[in-house]
């Protein structure tokens, strides 16, 4: 998972709910079928468990995996696997491989890259004939999460430190996706899920959200001032999603695109 707006990134908070966020993961590697890539980058690997499952899944492929958070990647090399599988601080706007890569992975990473439908075409060209860049990215910024927390950053209490932090729509819809790298010669298979989550736990929606959305937004602020918001935005958390007797259910919607370079 790779941040590349300076934020300081928690393993350990991001790990909380890691079987869900694993999920859509596996579904997207699932649906490359048969593939048998021989160089693979993981762009944003975040700590590195997931990328140790393409290891597994393509045990005679060598992987690249880069993430610009030093703290993700001290936790990922547990996973290195010297001449297979190798991890290290890079900036995913930046990175260029050595030679032409057969599959380019990146997992709930766009999102924090503003530019990125201009460098997607750039990724493209990274590709050996043939080869594919498969990605997710969170599509739930209409959700009552994102929403109630854009409104209380752009409020007039907290507007000037955190107004700019509030992006309305930084991914695009499949379509869009497809249209953006059919024009660059792709062929593309693009979908969305949305995963009707059932969470645990005292304010979990919360507890996800610290873990992804909050993190430049209490990175902003000061202890008290951190400890203010978080208790304004938990009790809008609480009305949009109240819980039942059996947990909390957080949907959460998701984009997938495996686009597939051209063999000429």
């Amino acid at each position: 998972m790779s941040r590349e707006n300076g934020v300081r990134w928690d393993p350990a908070q991001y790990g909380v709910f890691g079987g869900a966020r694993a999920r859509p993961f596996a579904e997207l590697v699932a649906r490359l079928g048969d593939a048998a890539p021989a160089r693979v980058a993981d762009l944003g690997c975040g700590t590195g468990e997931l990328t140790a499952t393409l290891a597994a899944r393509w045990p005679g492929a060598r992987i690249d995996a880069l993430d610009s958070s030093p703290d993700m990647i001290r936790e990922a090399r547990r996973h290195e696997i010297p001449g297979r599988l190798s991890f290290r601080v890079a900036d995913v706007t930046t990175w260029k491989p050595d030679a032409p890569v057969d599959l380019i992975v990146s997992n709930a990473v766009l999102h924090w890259v503003p530019e990125h439908p201009d460098l997607l075409p750039r990724w493209i060209d990274a590709l050996a004939p043939g080869g594919r860049l498969a990605f997710q990215v969170p599509g739930n910024f209409d959700a009552p999460s994102h929403v109630l927390l854009r409104e209380l950053g752009r409020s007039d209490r907290w507007r000037a430190k955190l107004g700019h932090l509030q992006l309305d729509a930084p991914v695009l819809d499949p379509a869009g996706y497809l249209d953006l790298l059919a024009r660059h010669g792709c062929a593309v298979d693009a979908w969305e899920t949305t995963y009707a989550q059932v969470l645990h736990g005292e304010d979990p929606v919360l507890e996800w959200v610290k873990g992804t959305a909050l993190r430049p937004v209490l990175m902003a602020l000061d202890p008290d001032e951190a400890g203010e918001f978080l208790a304004a935005y938990r009790e809008r958390l609480r009305q949009a999603y109240p819980a039942a007797p059996y947990g909390t259910v957080f949907p959460f919607r998701r984009i997938f695109v495996i686009a597939t370079r051209n063999t000429t």
